[in-house]
């Protein structure tokens, strides 16, 4: 059943899918600016990518092409200033490498498309007619990309046509359409459609699921229904996660902690155990991470260089007490910790070792708040992200946050997987054992420290990464005395404390650090956020918590929206982007309250229909990508609003889309500029190999067992399920990773489809399957940017079912067991498994509820099963009714299967 469940919400996902293109961003990840000065040469003077420097350059290259027709010369310019286009890292990127050129528009826009309508100029054919057989000297057409459409390099070329054979082929090389997950360029500055805003919705539901009050949550990387919550005391717990309608409660032993971090935290108001980190990888290596505080006067391994020193101008020795405490007496420490030797694998630990193994950060605080605490790991790029915040004090008094010598007000970007050596620390001057990764923006702005990747923050309280859209790093900031805000980060960004407070000019009431000036920053102001006066108009306490995009489909009338909340007014707010990948955001607050079938009741306020959450601590998000709220009374996970009575006409009218027409193949260009559509193309392909490895075990364990043959030993299942066939622990992950040929991308999502495989089968029969190596093969794939094209012969699909057929007939037979009939498999394959006969199709095709258009397709995996399993077995298997599943289309899958 829980496979079914996730298949409806992948499938159902295709229909709420916002657009994946990123948000406004420059070639060098940068977010777009306004110029200080009017542009001379290019006509992009609001919100663009260029300064005056960047302008005098493309007049300069622009002169040097010496182009000798009037019409084509305009034509070329446009193109040279898209790199001022606020969209110019979606224009100029492809396959996830620079171009000399942006994707020029050769193609009417689809239906889903965002852009403007004026995207429908076909501009590349128009460019070709206009400059085919025109000179122009140092072109940008010429060079890398001539290879795309076959044509010889031709060095000395000055028209098109001495390299391109026809439009065809220019246009393959150079062209491609705007759609739901990209933009191109048409000749003019990119400009996008409003997607119109919708209705807020009309409530959120919540159940109480947990009475502990936590800081952290963060799911288990291996995909399963377990998360780990951490307190601020410095505890670390794995629970799992009961199912929404269950009735069940958090599974979460307070007794009994994956990691007690007590003696080495330091907790207070203000401090404590403010983050953890699970390794991208911790399936395979076991490593996690905790950001937490420390005071040295009473753990001697607290130590660490003061945040305040002479190199940001800053005497320690001047503070003096803050809330008793010394300068830097408190620190903020990052640490790395394992399970490596506490389980077979890693996904099977339940407690850590509790010493740490690695101190990655360690940095004393100048005051006794601000300093932020969170790291996530970057979903594109793997590196790990800290939050920090300016260190404390009123109004940041030293400026260290716009000081680009201090780590205080900054979000910093470590590289923790490449170890450095004791002479770059000390060379590098580090705080720490980790290295810098090649791409921060000290390599753009020199005075800048290595590790920062954004400045200008006053203390960031929960941050995310849009699951769907990764470019949307999304944080809430809070404020001090007017505004609390949600900025979207990007690399190299000022977010402008404590210059301004949201979008207000802000003057500190003491500066010894000095001033940084209006004019001399250009910062990038909140998307959202709300003034203190709008929480509380008495007290005007107010203090923001930043949560997460929602995408799960639970409740279909928040999908997309960000949702962020206050500390202590109890008040929840929803964003909604429009256009949507405009980076321009609405906020509304939104009704909430408890359901009535609540697993634990929720207690409300006298008079109030709100819930009483008292304080909201932070969000969380499952791998089913449900939304959960921390707060001091308890955990509250979002659920169908039809459980509280809130409308939300989708939760009724949610349907599986059909397969759309056969389109005509897209140019070169823009099949390379597809990464969400086949990300979810492989996670319901993934879903559909989940619901038919259920489909399977089920049918050998319907009338049949397996036994020992006594041609080799039978390898017991090492790991159980629960009562949801929910994997809870198998050691299966690391002896399918050690015989299966895969790549990273791919390995973990690969193993734990026949990790879950073996566990259903063993379970349902009783009896363990022999363990054999896996066939060795690799995965063909073509890359194309973030998207992995796998034929379908080579797919894990037909792989695995190849695979488990296998492994039942290596060292075992298939039995009737006198529980009923055994139907003869009616068909045959051929020496490359390859059906050769059968009238299996009709016989599922009247057993199965599916779709017309989907029948073909779901029916073929059935029959390719069945007839590997019958080959392998040499005795048939027992045909029974399976509950209905869909695939993406029917021409989906093909019948050959690899050698």
């Amino acid at each position: 059943m829980g496979s079914n469940i996730i298949m409806l919400v992948f499938l159902i996902l295709l229909l709420f899918l916002d657009p994946c293109f990123s948000l406004p961003l420059c070639t060098d990840s940068r977010a777009p600016s306004t110029p200080k000065a009017k542009l001379e040469f290019c006509s992009y003077n609001g919100t663009g990518c260029c300064n005056n420097a960047d302008d005098l350059r493309l007049k300069k290259q622009f002169e040097s092409m010496n182009v000798s027709d009037s019409d084509c010369a305009s034509l070329l310019k446009s193109i040279l200033c898209a790199r001022c286009d606020q969209f110019s890292a979606e224009l100029f990127r492809v396959d996830s490498i620079p171009r000399p050129v942006p994707v020029l528009c050769n193609s009417t826009i689809s239906a889903n498309s965002t852009q403007s309508s004026r995207a429908k100029n076909n501009f590349c054919s128009k460019i070709w007619t206009t400059c085919q057989n025109v000179s122009v000297l140092n072109s940008p057409f010429s060079g890398s990309l001539q290879g795309r459409a076959g044509a010889p390099v031709v060095l000395n070329s000055t028209k098109l046509t001495d390299v391109w054979q026809s439009q065809k082929d220019f246009c393959d090389a150079f062209g491609g359409a705007s759609d739901d997950e990209s933009v191109c360029f048409n000749g003019e500055p990119v400009t996008l459609n409003s997607t119109g805003i919708p209705s807020p919705p009309s409530g959120m539901c919540l159940e109480k699921i947990g009475n502990g009050s936590y800081l952290n949550m963060v799911p288990h990387p291996d995909g399963s229904n377990r998360a780990f919550f951490s307190n601020q005391q410095g505890k670390i717990w794995l629970a799992t996660i009961p199912n929404e309608d269950s009735g069940e409660t958090l599974e979460l032993d307070e007794s009994n902690p994956f990691l007690d971090l007590t003696d080495e935290v330091h907790f207070d108001t203000q401090f404590g155990m403010m983050g953890i980190a699970f390794h991208p990888k911790f399936s395979e290596n076991g490593r996690f991470f905790a950001s937490f505080n420390c005071d040295k006067a009473k753990w001697p391994k607290c130590g660490g260089r003061c945040a305040c020193n002479s190199d940001v101008n800053c005497d320690p020795s001047k503070l003096g007490n803050d809330n008793s405490a010394l300068p830097c007496q408190y620190q903020a420490v990052i640490a790395e910790f394992t399970v490596n030797g506490t389980a077979s694998q890693p996904s099977m630990a339940t407690k850590a070792i509790p010493s740490e193994i690695r101190r990655v950060f360690t940095m004393g605080l100048p005051f006794t708040a601000h300093h932020g605490g969170q790291i996530l790991f970057g979903p594109k790029d793997g590196y790990l992200y800290f939050m920090m915040g300016d260190g404390g004090g009123t109004g940041d008094p030293y400026n260290f946050s716009q000081n680009k010598k201090s780590l205080l007000g900054k979000i910093m970007r470590l590289d923790i997987d490449t170890t450095p050596s004791a002479k770059d620390i000390s060379q590098l001057g580090l705080w720490g054992n980790y290295s810098i990764p090649k791409d921060n923006p000290y390599t753009v702005d020199t005075d800048l420290q290595k590790e920062i990747w954004a400045i200008g923050l006053r203390n960031p309280w929960r941050c995310s990464f849009d699951s769907a859209r990764p470019s949307y790093f999304m944080c809430a900031d809070t404020g001090q005395d007017q505004y609390e805000e949600v900025d979207v980060i990007t690399k190299y960004g000022n977010y402008g404390w404590r210059v301004y407070e949201g979008h207000y000019v802000y003057t500190p009431p003491a500066t010894p650090g000095g001033n940084t000036s209006v004019k001399s920053i250009s910062p990038i102001f909140p998307v959202m956020g709300y003034n203190h006066s709008d929480v509380n108009i008495n007290e005007g306490s107010a203090s923001i918590t930043g949560g997460y995009f929602y995408r799960s489909m639970t409740d279909p009338c928040l999908y997309g929206r960000y949702l962020f909340a206050d500390l202590y007014a109890g008040a929840i707010w929803t964003g909604t982007e429009n256009p949507i990948s405009s980076g321009n955001f609405s906020s509304n607050k939104i009704n909430f309250t408890c359901a009535s079938d609540s697993p634990l009741k929720c207690t409300f306020s006298p008079g109030s229909s709100f819930p009483a959450l008292s304080y909201i601590f932070s969000f969380g998000e499952d791998n089913n990508k449900n939304v959960y709220l921390l707060t001091d009374s308890g955990v509250y996970r979002i659920v169908r609003p039809s459980r509280c009575q809130y409308a939300c006409a989708k939760e009724k009218d949610v349907k599986i889309a059909s397969p759309g027409p056969v389109s005509s193949p897209p140019s070169k260009a823009s099949q390379s500029r597809s990464p969400c559509k086949s990300l979810l193309t492989l996670l319901s392909l993934l879903c559909l190999l989940l619901r038919n490895s259920h489909w399977q075990a089920q049918r050998f364990a319907g009338n049949s067992q397996v036994m020992k043959n006594g041609a080799g030993p039978v390898s017991a299942f090492p790991g159980t399920l629960d009562k949801n066939n929910v994997v809870v622990s198998s050691t299966m992950q690391q002896l399918c990773q050690q015989n299966l040929m895969v790549s990273d991308s791919n390995q973990d999502a690969s193993c734990r489809v026949m990790e879950l495989q073996y566990a259903l089968a063993n379970k349902a029969t009783g009896i363990a399957l022999p363990l054999q190596e896996a066939e060795k093969e690799v995965i063909k794939k073509k890359k194309n940017g973030l998207r992995l094209k796998v034929k379908i012969e080579n797919s894990s699909l037909t792989r695995n079912s190849h695979w488990q057929a296998q492994r039942f007939a290596g060292n075992s037979q298939v039995m009737k067991n006198g529980a009923g009939p055994v139907s003869a498999f009616p068909g045959t394959l051929d020496e490359n498994n390859v059906l050769v006969s059968s009238p299996m199709q009709q016989l599922c095709q009247q057993n199965l509820m599916v779709s017309d258009s989907n029948q073909d397709a779901s029916c073929r995996v059935m029959e390719l099963q069945y007839a590997l399993a019958n080959k392998a077995t040499g005795i048939a298997l027992p045909l029974q009714v399976s509950m209905p599943i869909s695939v993406p289309n029917e021409g989906a899958f093909s019948n050959t299967l690899p050698r």
